[in-house]
């Protein structure tokens, strides 16, 4: 119980990190995956997979194919929506942290 109700907290962490990140150069999903694990979440490809395609269908994430070694690589890159969403999503994140971070609690 206690992992399906992170997984659904963490669900919009995942989603800015991905959105930060597409914003930043093209990505992919299985480098998405390395990311994200080497910021402590323990997601795979049945995580991160369906949440590029969410992205994409909601027209925040654009996705284009490139032929790399004889494979198909699906690269996303944010769209002009998805940098307006990720904007406010950084708002929203950074007006969290200021109420659930301090410095008494030693979390800052």
């Amino acid at each position: 119980m206690k992992e399906k109700i992170l997984r659904r907290l963490y669900s919009g962490f995942l989603s800015l990190h991905i959105l930060h990140h597409a914003s930043e150069e093209a990505i992919y999903g299985i480098w998405m995956i390395h990311e994200l694990r080497r910021h402590g979440y323990d997601v795979g490809a049945s995580v991160v997979y369906p949440m590029l395609h969410r992205l994409e269908r909601w027209g925040l994430l654009s996705r284009h194919d490139k032929t790399e070694e004889g494979k198909v690589r699906k690269y996303y890159e944010t769209t002009d929506l998805g940098e307006e969403i990720l904007a406010k999503g950084r708002e929203k994140a950074k007006e969290l942290a200021g109420e659930i971070l301090t410095e008494d609690d030693g979390t800052i």
